[in-house]
């Protein structure tokens, strides 16, 4: 396992990381605390040594799994959560200096945990970024040894500018892959002069970068690639990176023919988004332990040559690039 600088945190962390939406089973079922033990207790055997949730995962017990883990192992290893979305009423607005302080508490409490490593704003409306008091808050919660560090989630690239604007945002969380592509412009230059971690999520477009998806797979009602395909719940960038599915199917069959004889395309969609040097480590999901196996194998496998590397692009710019560019 490799391992990188989570930006001015000054953690080294596994490059191939975790991420625990759907760590205690399918997106929306019950949670299976059995299974999220296997696939964190694996993750750690392999070397992760990063792991990425948020309070809203398994309506909190995502992150009392997760506590568990700490209290099991000897390693070091560094848990960045979420907060602010976990309201009363979607119409609720948790992003506020008394809101975000009990969610903190809430998150210390759910891990049995005294510090937080990382404590991200999750995906905050963007007018969030114009409230220093907000970002303020950080500082004093800093002081009084309950966070460690301030990052954020973000949704547009517009947003990540906007928040390592502010000096305390030590990390940005921005969805990167082979169809979103934008953050790799000047997002990513700005956050390496700054020292900005960066963490990306949804690095397999929702699985269909996988390549194991057809035209009839069927996704479970409380799936949110089956309700959320249009932004219903939350942004639909967060679903199949926010492009429809028929035609990610289609580009998907293009991407086989740039790798023909591999089955699975998981390990090159990573290995792709690592060789961006900015980027300190990806947090795929898991929500069986054959799947952290799975994503681990981009540790191991070489970088796409100048040939594969260049049919991804051209798919970009030809398939997806009218859809997404311009709107995160």
């Amino acid at each position: 396992m490799k391992y990188r600088l989570l930006g001015k945190t000054g953690f080294e962390v596994s490059w191939i990381s975790l991420g625990t939406w759907q760590v205690g089973g399918k997106w929306g079922s019950d949670f299976d605390h059995g299974n999220a033990d296997r696939i964190l207790n694996l993750a750690v055997d392999k070397g992760i040594n990063f792991i990425d949730t948020a309070d809203l995962y398994g309506n909190r017990e995502s992150e009392k799994a997760i506590g568990r883990l700490l209290k099991s192992r000897s390693e070091e290893i560094y848990v960045a959560t979420k907060c602010g979305r976990r309201t009363a009423k979607p119409t609720d607005n948790g992003f506020t200096p008394g809101g975000i302080r009990q969610f903190v508490e809430d998150s210390l409490k759910n891990m049995q945990l005294d510090t937080l490593d990382l404590i991200q704003l999750h995906c905050p409306p963007t007018e969030v970024y114009y409230h220093p008091e907000i970002f303020e808050l950080f500082d004093r919660l800093k002081e009084e040894g309950k966070i460690r560090h301030l990052g954020v989630s973000v949704e547009k690239v517009e947003e990540g500018l906007k928040a390592i604007e502010y000096d305390n945002v030590t990390t940005v969380q921005i969805i990167f892959n082979m169809f979103r592509q934008r953050p790799a412009d000047r997002f990513f230059r700005l956050a390496r002069k700054k020292n900005v971690g960066i963490i990306v999520r949804v690095p397999l477009a929702s699985g269909l970068l996988s390549g194991k998806f057809r035209k009839d797979t069927k996704f479970e009602k409380m799936d949110h690639r089956h309700f959320n395909r249009n932004g219903v719940m939350f942004d639909k960038g967060e679903t199949f990176a926010g492009i429809p599915y028929d035609v990610g199917l289609k580009a998907v069959d293009k991407l086989k023919k740039a790798f023909p004889g591999v089955k699975n395309l998981a390990p090159q969609a990573l290995r792709w988004i690592l060789m961006h040097e900015e980027v300190s480590c990806v947090i795929p999901g898991a929500s069986r332990p054959d799947q952290v196996t799975s994503n681990l194998l981009a540790d191991d496998i070489h970088d796409l040559t100048e040939y594969e590397s260049y049919e991804v692009d051209e798919i970009y710019r030809e398939d997806i690039k009218s859809m997404v560019h311009h709107l995160w």
